[in-house]
């Protein structure tokens, strides 16, 4: 019989089977991010290689974030009720037949199903790992464990994205996903073999049926302010990431072979660094880094959409610290979320933040495409409009992320007087 794992850490730290939760998670996610961050540097080649007009490749990245937010709603209402490993061991299966058939993929039609495949499954993945966190650790460590899980995005740069680029340039673009697939498939293999069951929230009282539960989730008060947060919080990577490879070619003036060191450079810094502001959230505050990463994103990006022709070192400094403000809003804010549900509404609160973050990402992706203009393969119109946008939604998500937090303080004090 398996021994049952404490959600306390020790005194002393965390225990080696947390040590082994979040790496394995951090490689899950790894995998995760890399099928949809791989497609904004393949942009460029895939407008060009498909003939497809910015419309139709934003299509594309939104049509993932849609499907993804369908399946989350539908698996909120049973996301308490199963064995988080086997619930994750469905869902990531169901992940690799996506993105293995985006290897397989020979025109644009065949990628877009395949997206769609890919968003059903992958979508979800992302909440689970959320509510394992919840379950497995005090709200005390998530700061630091976020740090580390939410390297996964950076080692996806430093890693993923210049291989994929290479290899994209050295074979084709198909070559990628294939690189995805066989990680993916390791990831899942160890997971099956080594990872716990993960039961505890079962003991608790039945959450009703799963519609009611759905229904319950949706509309208490306490989390409808979260779930707007996370909507708005998705608007700045789903309207400029797709678009920033092409524009960095394009408007920039860099070349395909100089986006592999621009996004490893960037990717080493918030790896160093995404651990540290990680524990730093826990010590001194997460909305205080969240406040924090959201003025760095917010100047940065109002700099960023309105750059020309621009030397290499240039844009890689403007990239290193856009990306630092947005780890550190993505570290303290995911962590921060955390502390919103109660343990019977764990999995399925995370399930439906995850179906709005990417239904407003899949919106956020289609308007970017509208906004954005292009012609015979010229400079990309309007990127600093996009912008804008972005800016005024951080400046939102922060006023909520504050009485978020307060709300949690408050009732946090109120369960442990002193």
């Amino acid at each position: 019989m398996q021994k049952s794992i404490s959600n306390r850490p020790p005194s002393t730290g965390l225990s080696n089977y947390q040590k082994f939760i979040i790496a394995i998670l951090a490689f899950l996610q790894f995998t995760v991010i890399l099928d949809f961050m791989v497609l904004s540097p393949l942009g460029a080649i895939l407008m060009d290689q498909l003939a497809i007009e910015p419309s139709r490749f934003g299509l594309v990245v939104s049509a993932y974030a849609f499907s993804a937010s369908i399946s989350g709603l539908l698996t909120a209402g049973f996301a308490d009720r199963f064995d988080r490993k086997k619930l994750l061991l469905f869902f990531y299966s169901g992940f690799m037949l996506g993105t293995l058939l985006c290897a397989l993929a020979p025109n644009f039609h065949f990628l877009l199903i395949a997206r769609i495949i890919t968003g059903l499954f992958g979508g979800v993945i992302n909440s689970i790992g959320f509510a394992i966190i919840t379950d497995l650790f005090t709200l005390e460590y998530r700061g630091r464990v976020m740090g580390f899980v939410q390297m996964a995005f950076s080692a996806s740069q430093v890693l993923g994205l210049p291989i994929g680029l290479v290899l994209a340039n050295t074979y084709n673009w198909h070559a990628p996903f294939w690189f995805i697939g066989g990680i993916g498939i390791a990831v899942g293999a160890i997971i099956a073999v080594y990872m716990q069951p993960i039961r505890e929230h079962l003991k608790e009282a039945s959450p009703g049926s799963p519609t009611k539960h759905l229904f319950t989730t949706l509309t208490k008060p306490s989390y409808v302010q979260a779930y707007i947060a996370t909507g708005l919080m998705t608007t700045g990577g789903f309207m400029l990431m797709p678009f920033a490879s092409a524009f960095s070619v394009h408007n920039l003036g860099l070349t395909l072979e100089q986006l592999p060191l621009l996004y490893g450079v960037t990717g080493v810094f918030n790896i160093a660094l995404g651990p540290l502001i990680g524990k730093w959230s826990d010590r001194y505050g997460k909305y205080l880094f969240f406040a924090i990463g959201t003025g760095i994103s917010l100047t940065t990006i109002l700099y960023y959409t309105h750059l020309g022709l621009s030397p290499l070192w240039l844009v890689i400094i403007v990239n290193v610290v856009l990306f630092l403000g947005i780890t550190a809003r993505r570290i303290s804010g995911s962590a921060l979320m955390t502390g919103v549900p109660a343990m019977t509404d764990r999995g399925a609160f995370m399930s439906v933040s995850s179906s709005i973050q990417q239904f407003s990402g899949g919106i956020a992706s289609t308007i970017a495409g509208m906004i954005v203009l292009q012609q015979d393969n010229g400079p990309l119109q309007r990127y600093d409009v996009l912008g804008y946008v972005v800016s005024c939604t951080m400046v939102l998500v922060a006023i909520l992320m504050g009485r978020i937090d307060r709300e949690i303080t408050g009732r946090r004090a109120a369960a442990n007087p002193t």
